[in-house]
């Protein structure tokens, strides 16, 4: 069974660029990667390969306000 880790923030966009280039970097470097999720550090076997996915929404609504939702996935089978 999959163990899924979840956490959602409101950061600044200095914070957002930084934790973004972190894990670029983690991915760049090395065979293994360690993420922080939270309180969590998990680590990661990347292959050398990986399924990469975006996906944006731009939401207009009347009551609610405009809202924009990037979404970025990188997927792989570990090492």
């Amino acid at each position: 069974m999959a163990e899924e880790t979840k956490v959602t923030e409101q950061l600044t966009r200095e914070q957002a660029t930084d934790r973004l280039n972190e894990i670029a970097r983690e991915l760049r470097e090395g065979e293994d990667m360690t993420v922080s999720v939270g309180n969590k550090d998990i680590a990661l076997s990347p292959s050398d390969t990986v399924n990469y996915s975006i996906t944006v929404v731009e939401k207009q609504s009347r009551f609610r306000g405009s809202r924009e939702t990037i979404q970025i996935e990188l997927d792989w089978k570990p090492k």
